[in-house]
């Protein structure tokens, strides 16, 4: 094969493209080694500033203060978010001591703002009622703000399910205020508060 003599200029062209040939290569190269830049993520206060729209805050539950008293670790005012359960009450006095009856305390109940849990020591209510006597009264007023279900059982005409009505609706309501409150409760009439009367107390 016969090779053909290249003249000055035609040197120059085949280096000129050689070279661009280089470059391109060289560009290829550099523009995908370099890495893609970082996204950039504003805060929410740019926003807030430069749109002068604010960022909505979620308002803090309102707490609620309850009297843990009794066979607790810790007796005495606890504070708790809205919603909370006797159980998470009695849990912020530091648990139940050692002696406690727990089958007096009804730990799934709802507690309310002001309202007292107590917490009976095993036995109180046994011996509750055997001083309520032959005709099953107690021997002072029982105290409806702080009563067990077991006390609330030995006044008369206050059964088992009545006793946890009452519990329930303190939970609910709060304290009593008067032993006229009792009406709200079904099973409790005008005549059932007349018979308690003496026998109870807010």
């Amino acid at each position: 094969m016969t090779a053909f003599p290249l003249g000055v200029h035609g040197r120059r062209v085949l280096a000129a493209a050689l070279l661009a040939v280089v470059l391109l290569v060289v560009a290829w190269r550099h523009a995908t080694a370099v890495s893609p830049a970082p996204l950039r993520v504003e805060p929410l206060a740019s926003h807030s500033a430069a749109g002068g729209s604010a960022v909505p805050v979620v308002a803090a539950a309102r707490l609620l203060v309850v009297d843990v008293v009794g066979a607790v670790r810790r007796p005495g005012l606890v504070r708790l978010p809205e919603g909370s359960r006797v159980g998470d009450a009695i849990a912020r006095a530091g648990g139940l001591r050692r002696g406690a009856e727990r089958t007096g305390v009804n730990f799934a109940a709802p507690v309310a703002d002001g309202q007292q849990v107590l917490v009976p020591r095993h036995g109180a209510a046994a011996s509750g009622a055997a001083a309520s006597g032959a005709a099953g009264n107690p021997a002072g007023p029982v105290s409806l703000t702080s009563a067990t279900v077991e006390q609330l059982d030995t006044l008369p005409g206050i059964g088992p399910v009545t006793a946890e009505k009452i519990v329930s609706y303190r939970a609910q309501h709060g304290p009593f205020r008067s032993v006229d409150e009792l009406d709200a409760i079904a099973g409790i009439g005008p005549s059932r508060i007349a018979d308690l009367r003496g026998l109870v107390e807010p």
